[in-house]
């Protein structure tokens, strides 16, 4: 029995819940869960230190993990994952392929829409009308991921 108490001491309750919450962040994506084992450890660390009341652990706790959370996750995310050097920057107007040819591989409807082949790239093609499987195309303009194409 004396065995059992040694273990329900908060410190070593706090260093298992932040063990298993670090073994956890292996398992799930998204580099968050071992902020909170984290916290977990550093209160861990604070009830070996000083007696403090489940309250204040608990405050402790979660201003230990939203704080190393919302410092550390971008550079710690930046080692593990790496770095972009190039990004497209998503403001920018869009039109890096308006006035280039491609092919239809697959027919294009109006209501349906169809395939391209442009620069060894298959897209979503839409046009006005019917363009047969086969026909160059000459691309007027892109929404998302497809192509607004016309006949040449």
């Amino acid at each position: 029995m004396d065995a059992i108490k040694e273990f329900l001491k908060p410190e070593i309750i706090w260093f298992l819940v932040g063990l298993a919450l670090l073994i956890m962040e292996f398992m799930l994506p998204g580099l968050i869960i071992a902020f909170f084992g984290i916290g977990a450890c550093i209160v861990g660390i604070v009830c070996l230190v000083t007696d403090i009341s489940l309250n204040v652990q608990l405050i402790i706790f979660i201003v230990a993990s939203v704080l190393s959370l919302l410092c550390l996750r971008s550079w710690l995310k930046g080692i593990f994952i790496g770095h972009v050097k190039g990004r497209q920057d998503m403001t920018q107007d869009l039109k890096e392929f308006v006035g280039e040819r491609a092919v239809v591989i697959e027919k294009i409807s109006p209501k349906a829409g169809g395939k391209v082949e442009l620069h060894g790239t298959n897209w979503s093609a839409e046009a006005d009308g019917e363009i047969s499987e086969g026909a160059t195309v000459e691309v007027i303009g892109k929404e998302n991921l497809t192509l607004k194409v016309k006949v040449l």
